[in-house]
């Protein structure tokens, strides 16, 4: 069985074009982080996955949710956006939408020549570490950069920087993990 991640590419590259073409992918993208969030709501899984609905009340209940959300392009005001959810649900796929959203700003990010970081660190980083990781990282990629910290003890010192495929790891503990794999062969 496909992961989700391999079921939702298509229907975000689908929408991606969709969006491209009709010069709305700050409102698409927006629209599918809302429908994303929303949808990985357990209850709101629970309700969709219920066999007791038809799909035109799944339909109905995604229109109406995201109309409270003020969501235009999904509420149902908008004919793309409600035939895309149309074909999620009607594709049983409605449960990728995280992913969707996920892979569709990872397209806007090319688009927009700019790569999403994420910087694990033992502690802290201080402003000016900050600035210096990004400056490297925009050196690095010929692209802006948008950075993320977060905190792991467990490194013991240092840094991993994951930045889509790239992993740069800098920590501490990588470097015990491979001082003692070289001491046992």
């Amino acid at each position: 069985m496909a992961d989700n991640h391999t079921i939702a590419r298509p229907y975000a590259q689908a929408v991606f074009e969709l969006a491209r073409d009709a010069g709305e992918l700050a409102a698409w993208a927006a629209s599918l982080e809302v429908a994303g969030q929303l949808t990985a709501d357990g209850e709101v899984a629970a309700f969709l996955a219920n066999p007791k609905f038809s799909n035109e009340r799944r339909l109905e209940f995604l229109t109406g949710l995201f109309e409270n959300a003020q969501d235009a392009l999904l509420s149902g005001s908008d004919t793309r956006g409600s035939n895309f959810l149309r074909l999620l649900v009607e594709n049983r796929r409605i449960g990728v939408l995280p992913e969707i959203a996920e892979h569709f700003e990872a397209l806007k990010a090319v688009v927009e020549r700019r790569v999403d970081v994420v910087v694990v660190s033992a502690s802290p980083l201080s402003a000016a570490q900050e600035r210096e990781i990004v400056n490297a990282l925009e050196t690095r990629f010929a692209r802006d950069v948008r950075i993320e910290t977060r905190i792991d003890e467990n490194l013991i010192g240092g840094a991993v920087v994951r930045a889509g495929d790239v992993v740069i790891d800098g920590s501490l503990r990588a470097r015990l993990d491979g001082l003692t794999n070289a001491l046992i062969n």
